[in-house]
């Protein structure tokens, strides 16, 4: 047979607590109208103002502890880095004692290749002309020096005595020559002027005939000239009299009706030959013009008469249309007025019935048991 009567869990039982006093919690906050409504919790904004004030406070003492240790730790670096020059400017100092004192350069056994007097102290490269130090690649003794002037100068006068008589003997050859250019060229113009002269006496004849030619040929052509002249004024002159003559017996100037007749029908003229109508067609055509004029006023009295039908019929439907009208307007008022009438009618029974729902259908008003069935729970 089983137990059933066992103690609960200490846990359980915590949390089943624990539970039901956030369940009243939760049915004080719910039911309480004016915070259900607005919505803010003022006992945990204060609570929530509290904890951020306390954490502002803690985050400020946290900070000014760091910067305090900041500017601890800054003068102690600084401190530090003093003693550490000062140290390293001291141990500078005690080395350049030392080398100053114990490692002069003079006394160093590679001094002689740094020396800066060495090239003071050091024997002259080139003493004399005959030094035996003076070799090829001692690049202290060159081709061209002056070591031999007398030589040179005797030899270089003998030398230029002979470039002078080269030159002489030179200048009086050439002259020569351009003497006898000069003759050549002298020569050949006197051909070419000679030859000039020939050709120039040659063209003057030749020219001489052409002229001639050309002369005899322009008479030739001014006689044919002159003969064609005067047949072509005897044509003219000839054809100027036909000319008169058909003018004179033509039909322009007897004026003939029967040429401005045109081939497309007696009603048309040729314009260029038409000198004017007849007696008997310009008495027709007045006929015709006094026709038109009397028909073209049977038309006007016609369009007054029917334009007098027309303004006639205007008035008319304009007067129907303001009958029209003011019956509409009557209907219009008559439908209104009912309208108004329906109205009051249904404001009436309406009225009536609000007065019969609340006074007969609607007594049994509730009482507060009635809603308090209900927000038992907040869930």
């Amino acid at each position: 047979m089983h137990k059933l009567d066992l103690p609960l869990d200490p846990k359980e039982a915590a949390s089943i607590e624990r539970r039901r006093n956030k369940e009243i919690q939760r049915q004080s906050r719910i039911f309480n109208a004016r915070e259900r409504t607005i919505g803010v919790d003022l006992q945990a904004l204060e609570e929530q103002v509290k904890e951020k004030r306390i954490l502002n406070a803690q985050e400020k003492r946290k900070h000014d502890a760091f910067a305090n240790e900041m500017l601890r730790n800054e003068k102690l670096c600084l401190l530090l880095q003093k003693r550490q020059e000062n140290d390293i400017r001291e141990i500078n100092k005690s080395i350049n004692e030392f080398r100053k004192t114990f490692q002069s350069p003079e006394n160093r056994r590679e001094f002689d290749i740094y020396d800066p007097n060495s090239k003071k102290k050091d024997k002259p490269a080139r003493v004399s002309d005959d030094d035996s130090r003076c070799g090829v690649s001692s690049m202290q003794k060159f081709t061209g020096e002056d070591l031999d002037e007398k030589s040179r100068k005797k030899f270089q006068q003998e030398q230029n005595r002979e470039w002078i008589n080269q030159q002489v003997i030179k200048k009086k050859e050439d002259v020569e020559s351009l003497q006898q250019t000069l003759h050549l060229l002298d020569l050949k113009a006197i051909e070419n002027d000679q030859r000039s002269t020939d050709l120039s006496i040659a063209e003057q004849e030749s020219r001489k005939a052409i002229n001639l030619a050309v002369k005899n040929y322009n008479l030739a052509l001014a006689e044919a000239q002159k003969h064609r002249n005067e047949c072509l004024k005897k044509n003219e002159l000839e054809n100027n009299l036909n000319e008169i003559k058909s003018q004179v017996f033509g039909d322009f100037l007897t004026e003939n009706p029967d040429v401005s007749k045109s081939a497309y029908g007696s009603h048309r003229v040729i314009t260029d030959r038409w000198k004017g109508m007849s007696p008997n067609e310009i008495s027709i055509i007045k006929m015709e013009q006094e026709k038109q004029l009397e028909e073209k006023l049977q038309l006007m009295k016609q369009s007054a008469q029917e334009e007098d039908e027309w303004n006639q019929q205007i008035l008319k439907r304009a007067k129907a249309a303001m009958i029209m009208e003011q019956m509409q307007e009557r209907k219009k008022k008559d439908f209104y007025k009912k309208l108004a009438e329906e109205n009051c009618q249904l404001a009436a029974s309406q009225k009536s019935r609000l007065k019969y729902m609340n006074e007969v259908v609607y007594t049994n008003q509730p009482t507060p048991d009635f809603f308090a069935q209900f927000n038992t729970s907040s869930r």
